[in-house]
């Protein structure tokens, strides 16, 4: 059996980087930058206030209360017409610009309109003394010329895209996402709702694997149910293969297996077969089709899962510039025992867990482990990963990779 480790690196040697494009900044959401953005300009582009009020010389509300005379407004995206000199105040709108003369600024909610005399003079009652620079936001605070933000490898992030539309980044240079075909292939399998005749089953991986490539950051190319012929299977393949990044496919990878994907796959493609010392997900197959990697992921929806996680997405991660490639790992608290049997084989349990008073993840298998039993997995939140042996007693430390934010699993 091949170790999970050599495996992997097999197929990550395999799938290298894609070369970067450049795309508008609406596009790069989710990508990843494939150089290091340098602003070309500085936020916030002016001094102006952080609240609505009053813009005021500091020396003027040192001793409070005090009536200052309101020459004027500003609104947020109008400019000053005037200065502020010497008992006066200028009301003010939450990111508006600072008048010249003023150094600080007065919230509204210690202010009292006070009208307008009979020679048209508004004043204001201020009860509140300020210090220089009070609610100011200085030009530059946030970012200035020449400032790196972010540097290659990042993954553009809602926040991200935010800052980059702040400095009028109009373009970035990302590597692009992955465009990936999935199928699926069998007599057996029904789409369409229709009653299920004897030795037919519903599809269920092609729909499970489209979700977990969109999740990846993946563009989905839904190449639907193949049916048993080989003719029809190889043009399939041969067409997505001049129109995609990448193919995924399930089923018909074990030894001794007789599957129309594997002969296919077998005599068009540069394949290399594989029993991984895992469990669940040991049949494994991942080659080239001219030069577009596939990935055979084995049959059962539980395997065919697990062979994702741990094969094909850090591999498609890698090609679109990720430098995170796995799930998120922690150690975890076991608050159930684990038990498995001595086989060579590392295991992969899928367990529940949330973080406890103590700071610890602590995790409890799922009911149904069987291969076959998608229900259960679909609710697990991590995978516990149990080295060969007798399993994990309770108490015992265990690794566990995250799958979901813990508690992210809706309970209705």
């Amino acid at each position: 059996m091949t170790p999970l480790e050599d495996a992997q690196a097999f197929v990550l040697e395999s799938c290298p980087l894609r070369e970067p494009v450049t795309v508008p900044r609406e596009q790069a959401g989710g990508l990843v930058l494939a150089a290091a953005v340098v602003s070309t300009e500085i936020v916030p582009p002016f001094d102006n206030t952080a609240v609505d009020g009053y813009a005021v010389r500091s020396t003027d509300v040192a001793s409070v209360p005090v009536e200052l005379v309101v020459v004027g407004e500003i609104a947020a995206g109008a400019a000053p017409d005037r200065p502020v000199g010497e008992g006066e105040a200028i009301r003010i709108m939450t990111g508006a610009p600072m008048p010249p003369g003023a150094d600080a600024v007065v919230m509204v909610e210690y202010s009292e309109r006070l009208g307008t005399d009979d020679g048209g003079t508004e004043r204001v009652r201020l009860n509140e003394s300020v210090s220089a620079g009070a609610a100011i936001r200085r030009a530059g605070d946030d970012v200035v010329i020449g400032e790196e933000l972010f540097v290659e490898g990042t993954q553009i992030t809602p926040a991200i895209e935010g800052v980059l539309a702040s400095v009028n980044a109009q373009q970035v240079e990302v590597y692009p996402r992955l465009k990936v075909a999935v199928l699926s292939t069998g007599d057996e399998l029904i789409t369409d709702g229709s009653p299920l005749a004897p030795g037919q089953i519903r599809e269920s991986n092609k729909t499970m694997l489209a979700g977990m490539l969109a999740e990846a950051g993946c563009e989905v190319v839904d190449l639907g149910v193949v049916r048993d012929d080989e003719e029809e299977l190889e043009r399939v393949l041969r067409s997505a293969a001049t129109e995609v990044d990448a193919i995924v496919s399930s089923g018909g990878v074990s030894m001794g297996d007789y599957d129309v994907v594997k002969a296919v796959l077998g005599r068009i493609a540069d394949m290399t077969w594989m029993q991984m010392s895992i469990k669940p997900a040991k049949p494994f197959a991942f080659g080239k089709l001219d030069g577009v990697p596939v990935f055979g992921l084995p049959g059962n929806p539980v395997s065919s899962m697990v062979s994702f996680e741990l094969m094909a997405r850090p591999a498609l991660r890698r090609m679109m510039g990720h430098t995170q490639l796995a799930r998120p790992s922690v150690v975890a608290i076991a608050d159930h025992e684990l038990r498995r049997n001595p086989d060579g084989k590392v295991h992969f349990m899928r367990v529940n867990g949330q973080f406890a008073d103590d700071g610890r993840f602590h995790i409890a298998p799922v009911q149904a482990q069987g291969s076959h039993q998608l229900a259960a997995t679909a609710n697990a939140d991590a995978m516990a990963v149990v080295p060969d042996g007798n399993g994990v007693d309770v108490g015992q430390e265990v690794a566990v990779l995250l799958l979901r934010c813990p508690g992210s699993r809706v309970v209705s």
